[in-house]
This record gives structure tokens, sequence and C-alpha cells, in this order.
């Protein structure tokens, strides 16, 4: 199997499961509806936001516009930049894997901006239908991303010494994502904190092959 098959995989294994989960979050929950899967640790949290990952976001429809032709431009460049990482045999797996991983996360939030308003009606105070008879609830590239994994590890308030935020209630982790993110978030790590492993196999092929040659 070569390296572009085993990226392929990744990918739409990612987008798979990604835009699955997205859609049956769409179908089966309106927004703010929400059940624990995992005690009060790992809940499904259904919300939307018209941004990047875990709910930030650029303000106005301009900045929806200018966030989509900015990611857009971006896959392309990584897909592109994967492309020829697995053309070259000195390429580490391990880099085209996480390199992957960015790639599906980034396509599987592109995907909510770019037709989830064209597809779905709104979600607030019911469930959506897809393709509705009246229509979406947007325009290409105006769709909302949806996010639904929310991980309230700890909960708790501040102490009353505590400068500012005292005695204030906190949630750590605060923000709701989704797949994509997770994706992205990963493959970014990977890349950091094994990246004297990833970008030094080409020198240590060279050094094998200079060994081999005396």
């Amino acid at each position: 199997m070569s390296k572009l098959t085993k990226a392929l995989l990744v990918l739409f294994g990612v987008l798979l499961l990604d835009q699955g989960l997205k859609i049956w979050i769409k179908t089966n929950m309106f927004i703010g509806q929400e059940f624990n899967v995992i005690g009060n640790f790992f809940i499904l949290h259904f919300t939307e936001n018209n941004g990047m990952a875990f709910g930030f976001e650029l303000a106005g429809d301009y900045g929806k516009i200018i966030l989509s032709l900015f990611r857009i431009a971006a896959v392309g460049a990584i897909a592109w930049f994967l492309y020829k990482l697995t053309k070259k045999e000195e390429s580490s797996m391990f880099l085209i894997v996480s390199v992957t991983l960015v790639l599906a996360g980034a396509i599987g939030n592109i995907l909510d901006s770019a037709f989830y308003g064209i597809i779905f009606n709104e979600s607030y105070y019911q469930v959506a239908s897809i393709f509705p008879d009246e229509g979406g609830y947007s325009s290409f590239l105006h769709g909302r991303v949806v996010d639904m994994l929310y991980f309230p590890i700890l909960e708790g308030h501040f102490p009353s010494w505590f400068p500012i935020w005292a005695n204030e209630e906190f949630i750590f982790f605060r923000p709701v994502f989704n797949i994509a993110d997770s994706s992205i978030t990963v493959g970014v790590l990977l890349i950091l904190l094994f990246q004297r492993n990833i970008f030094n196999t080409k020198s240590i092929d060279n050094k094998e092959v200079a060994i081999q040659a005396e």
C-alpha cells in the first residue's frame, strides 16, 4: 500500500467520523440540547459557531467570508504539501499521518461552513431537517460549524482571595468542539512533540547510505 493510499484512508476515515457525527447531531438534537455520555465527564452538547476551532470566530459576514476563503486556501496548500510528501521515499509516515490529520480536520469544518447553511434549516428550538422544502438557513460559505464534544473535567468556584474572579464559577475544560477540531489539534501536537524524529528521518537515511558506501 502506497503512502498516498494510507494518507487517503486516514483522511476519509476522519471525515466519515466527523461528518457522520455532525449530521446525526443536526438531525437528532436542537441547539443547546445535551445528554451525558459518561457521567458529567463527557457530554454531547449541541452548539454551532461561525468561526474557528473551539468556538473562536471573526465577526460579521465579511469576517465569515474571509475565514472561509482562508480555510480553502490553507487546505489547498496543505493538500499540495501532503501530496509532495507522499511522493518522497524518505518522508516519514508519521509526518504524513500528522499532516493528514490537520488536512482532514480543516476540510471537515470547511464542509460545515460551505454547505450546512444550504442543506439544513435552523436548529433553534427544533431538530433540523436535511434538504427542507423551504430551503436552508443560509447561503454558500455562510453555514455554521457544528460542535458537540464537551468535557467539563473540573468544575468549582475560585476562592474568595483569588484576584478578579473571586468566588466566580470556573469550568475546565470549557470549550465545546468537534472531531475535526480534535484532528487538527492532534496532528499539530504530534508534529511539535515528535519533530526531532520526524524531520531527522532524511538525515538518518543519508548516514546509513554513506556507511554502506564505505
